[in-house]
């Protein structure tokens, strides 16, 4: 079954009200303190340019409000998975998140330190297959900068980043065990980035989705249990100190048969850089419902993996 990475709905407005959520995917329980599945804690400090998407609103107070993750690339420009933004995830259109934030600089979702800061304008991939999960991107602008540290290069078409057997790092605040066990802190997990040929193999195209080596790359690890999880949806995918992919979907939670896969960046350089000015508001452009790993109700792909410096 594909597991998308945000958080579902239905299990967002359960936590919203104080109970446990029930988990939406059922996924090979992992060690009960990892986050990103088989992950390790992370200060936001050592990897400021993840973020978390979030809205009390919609989500609750209890952990923030975050329902999924994003990277900084540029000072006032926030890079997520598009599937984060579909009815199913939030429960209606974008526009009528009227607190939709990203928060920066935290590592516990429920400390009040690091920003939030509101967002002023959205864009989709329009190549975005919500099908397919291809091009599962979205550029959020922010109503304000952050600090040049905070941002992290992307690897564009041919860097070695990509190469099978190279080392790469998953964040996020999402599950930790596949049953619903969110995180209240940043985590990281080391993964392996695999070639096209072993993801091909792992999702020919099956009830459990199709691996397109043109829009997406692959990573985990050859004994699982290191893998990103419904909640992580959107967060980076990092190696080599640059952003080469976005947590998007995958099939159950750190299973070995089953890398997460993560939209690729390298194709979509020119769409996040050229739309520097202009962006459109929250909301025009709608990626409507994904099927998925998300935690709303059906919302989108659900794996993630971290960055540069992983424990």
């Amino acid at each position: 079954m594909r597991r998308p990475i945000a958080r579902a709905l239905a299990g967002a407005l359960t936590l919203a009200a104080g109970v446990a959520a029930a988990p939406l995917v059922q996924a090979p329980r992992a060690a009960a303190d990892s986050v990103v599945i088989g992950g390790k804690p992370v200060k936001a400090g050592e990897s400021p340019w993840v973020v978390a998407l979030a809205s009390r609103d919609r989500f609750g107070g209890t952990r923030g409000g975050q329902f999924c993750g994003g990277v900084v690339v540029a000072p006032a420009k926030v890079l997520t998975a598009a599937h984060c933004l579909g009815r199913d995830v939030l429960g209606g259109s974008v526009e009528s998140v009227r607190d939709l934030r990203v928060v920066a600089g935290r590592t516990e979702l429920g400390a009040g330190d690091g920003r939030e800061i509101p967002v002023r304008g959205a864009r989709v991939n329009p190549e975005y297959d919500p099908t397919s999960n291809a091009g599962d991107l979205a550029v959020l602008e922010l109503t304000e900068s952050l600090p040049a540290h905070y941002v992290l290069p992307m690897a564009g078409a041919g860097h070695s980043a990509y190469a099978p057997g190279t080392e790469a790092a998953v964040y996020g605040w999402g599950d930790t065990s596949g049953f619903g066990d969110y995180a209240y802190a940043l985590r990281a997990a080391r993964v392996t980035v695999l070639s096209d040929e072993t993801c091909a193999r792992a999702y020919p195209g099956d009830l459990s989705g199709q691996y397109r080596a043109e829009s997406m790359v692959c990573a985990g690890d050859g004994g699982g249990g290191k893998d990103a999880c419904q909640g992580d949806s959107g967060g980076p995918l990092v190696a080599q100190g640059r952003l080469i992919g976005l947590v998007s979907w995958g099939r159950g939670c750190g299973r070995a048969d089953s890398p997460g896969v993560y939209t690729r960046i390298a194709p979509l350089v020119s769409f996040v850089t050229g739309s520097e000015s202009g962006a459109q508001p929250v909301g025009v452009q709608d990626p409507g419902s994904t099927p998925g790993r998300a935690s709303g109700a059906g919302a989108g792909p659900v794996t993630g993996h971290p960055p540069a410096q992983v424990p």
